[in-house]
């Protein structure tokens, strides 16, 4: 195996772990508790998790490397599930088995329970009424439900992303416990199963009989794990009452695309890191949006520029404490940048996130290099004001008022924009090529002008409200006279004709109206010529500089913007038409990833991926409100 623990850099092991292809990105089942996630294959094996909290180094990686750890519980010899589903309107999984010799049912959560840590929330940080702790647990229950079925257990933790495996030892009376340390967390394996060790494997063998269960808790905190079956069984069905009272919660319409809606919502809260409120992108790094490409990001941080969306969500379905929490944790950021805001941060709001790659993991199915940290969060995006500013717009909407820590940050994140609107960036892309002026940027700036506006006639103060709505009549002229082409289309930046799906943002944002000749005429166009197969592109790499050669997959979020703008403009069989198709393309467990193969149907990117859960309640939402006769609800 190795000479010394030291020099190990990959464990190479044979212990009956991920082996062969990797799954399908879309494939994989997504748990959270709000604090920590994990992806669990078909096969039964966790093969995401990094703790203690979402963006710590990963203890189980074989998504990205097959010996970078893996967590597996599920009959012996077999792999393939008859089935997996999600125990309805809860973030619990179930994975079912058949085998020769009977039917097995593995059902996974990582448990919420009481509230622990009164004292560890930020300031600004407000409970919802049914909002639970993370207990850090995971927990496995196995069931035989037909015959008997000889389960494995196998759980190999490789610490640090791949790179120290675990070294096991025995705690407390008999063999039922085990623990493993590694870069300050200590994991503890407690089970009804007596557990072996081979090596950095915890391992454990066992015949269940029809009517008889099991159970494995993996945890990592003073929270004590369940010690008995009877115990696991309890908080089991406590999470799962946790989650079906958490989305009963919500304003979920009576639709047959609710179900979609309400995945989105359970989705989108478990992406969000409960002590502060943030919202990640993804749960993962470094799944490639073309397979076996280089476009490879660390997505476990969360976008100023999703705010305004993701508050759109949060209010439109009910959940008014999480969009609330969101809400503080970006002002809590926007307060501490002092104008000066980044467009990402740490969930804990750390401003720097250095970009390195990890050479030394193979990456998922030869996709590298694997890259933690995102540099991007250096660049020029000057879509940050105007999100910022959208987001303060929608919550004091609903209140009507204005306080003067927020109007500090108004005044400051306005004055950027102003000052700084006329400059070239690198676009809502990212792009790692030249800065451009980005009719996306512009238009954003022009939200923070306009918006600013607003909100200073509703703190009565008419001078800036004046000044504020001259500068965005003055941003507005500038995109119509310079972003539109001869086709009398906008364009993705100044001196181009390429098209860039952000303009479908237009209409959304209120710069101009639906009925509006080159609303409508590039909402035509981009659906026309930025679609393969229906399914929208961000922009055409070979038309913008974006410092990579190779292609990427039609952007999902962008296809559900194509659906809203298509309500907008009056085109609803369309925008129903495209929403199904849309819909039908959702993983087995209603999740997305970032992109969509057009050709192929094959997700793509981080996973599973707000923003496009974002987009897809707005879409649905805004078809809802169409057939219904409703007039289009703009973000902001």
């Amino acid at each position: 195996m190795m000479d010394k623990p030291g020099d190990l850099l990959k464990p190479t092991i044979s212990v009956g772990g991920p082996a062969g292809p990797f799954a399908p990105i879309a494939d994989f089942g997504f748990l959270s508790d709000c604090e920590a996630t994990a992806l669990v294959a078909p096969s039964g094996s966790v093969e995401w998790m990094c703790l203690p909290r979402i963006d710590s180094p990963s203890v189980f990686g074989s998504l990205l490397d097959r010996d970078a750890g893996f967590f597996r519980v599920g009959p012996a010899g077999v792999e393939v599930p008859a089935a997996q589903r999600y125990i309805p309107g809860t973030m619990v999984m179930e994975t079912t088995w058949w085998t020769h010799g009977g039917w097995l049912v593995v059902t996974d959560a990582l448990l919420m329970g009481p509230w622990h840590h009164e004292d560890e929330r930020s300031h600004t940080h407000r409970r919802a009424p049914t909002d639970y702790d993370a207990d850090h647990v995971l927990l496995r229950m196995v069931r035989c439900v037909n015959g008997q079925v000889q389960v494995r257990l196998d759980c190999m933790p490789v610490f640090d992303y791949g790179l120290v495996p675990a070294d096991w030892e025995h705690t407390g009376d008999g063999y039922h416990e085990a623990t493993a340390r590694g870069n300050d967390v200590n994991l503890r394996l407690t089970s009804d199963m007596n557990i072996g060790f081979e090596g950095p494997l915890a391992t454990a063998r066992t015949l269940l009989k029809q009517g008889e269960s099991r159970f494995v808790a993996l945890s990592w905190s003073e929270h004590a794990p369940p010690r008995a079956y009877d115990e696991a069984l309890e908080r089991m069905i406590w999470t799962i009452h946790h989650w079906q009272h958490w989305l009963d919660r919500g304003d979920f319409p009576d639709h047959p695309w609710r179900s979609h809606l309400q995945r989105s919502a359970l989705t989108l809260k478990g992406l969000t890191y409960a002590p502060t409120g943030a919202v990640v992108a993804a749960a993962t790094t470094s799944l490639p949006e073309t397979p076996g490409g280089d476009r490879n990001w660390d997505y476990r941080y969360t976008w100023i520029r999703d705010s305004t969306m993701a508050l759109w969500a949060f209010y439109t379905l009910g959940y008014d404490w999480e969009a609330n929490d969101f809400f503080y944790f970006i002002t809590d950021v926007a307060e501490a940048a002092d104008g000066r805001l980044q467009i990402m941060y740490g969930v804990d709001g750390r401003a720097e996130l250095p970009e390195i790659t990890l050479d030394h993991l193979s990456g998922y199915d030869g996709a590298r290099p694997v890259r933690i940290g995102n540099a991007a969060y250096m660049q020029a995006q000057h879509d940050v004001w105007g999100a910022i500013i959208g987001s303060i717009y929608l919550f004091v909407r609903k209140r009507d008022r204005l306080d003067d820590r927020l109007w500090t940050i108004v005044i400051k994140q306005v004055e950027e924009a102003l000052a700084n609107w006329r400059k070239p960036d690198h676009g809502m892309w990212e792009v790692r090529g030249e800065p451009r002026h980005f009719t996306s940027s512009k238009v954003f700036c022009w939200v923070a002008a306009s918006r600013g506006a607003e909100l200073a006639r509703i703190r009565g103060d008419a001078g800036r409200a004046e000044r504020w709505q001259e500068a965005a009549d003055e941003i507005h002229a500038d995109v119509l006279a310079n972003a539109v082409d001869e086709r009398g289309v906008f364009t993705a930046h100044y001196d181009t004709t390429a098209l860039d799906a952000s303009a479908l943002l237009m209409p959304l944002l209120g710069f101009l109206p639906p009925e509006d000749k080159r609303v409508r005429e590039t909402v035509l166009a981009i659906a026309d010529e930025l679609s393969e197969d229906d399914l929208v592109l961000r922009y055409r790499p070979s038309e913008i500089d974006d410092g990579f050669a190779s292609d990427e997959g039609a952007f999902t979020i962008c296809s559900f913007w194509l659906v809203s703008a298509f309500v907008m403009i009056g085109e609803l069989e369309r925008a129903k038409s495209l929403c199904e198709k849309l819909l039908s393309f959702a993983s087995p467990l209603q999740l997305y990833a970032e992109e969509i193969d057009p050709h192929t149907g094959r997700h793509l990117g981080n996973f599973p991926q707000a923003f496009t859960h974002l987009s897809l309640i707005n879409a649905v939402i805004q078809v809802i409100r169409a057939e219904q006769r409703e007039r289009p609800t703009p973000f902001t």
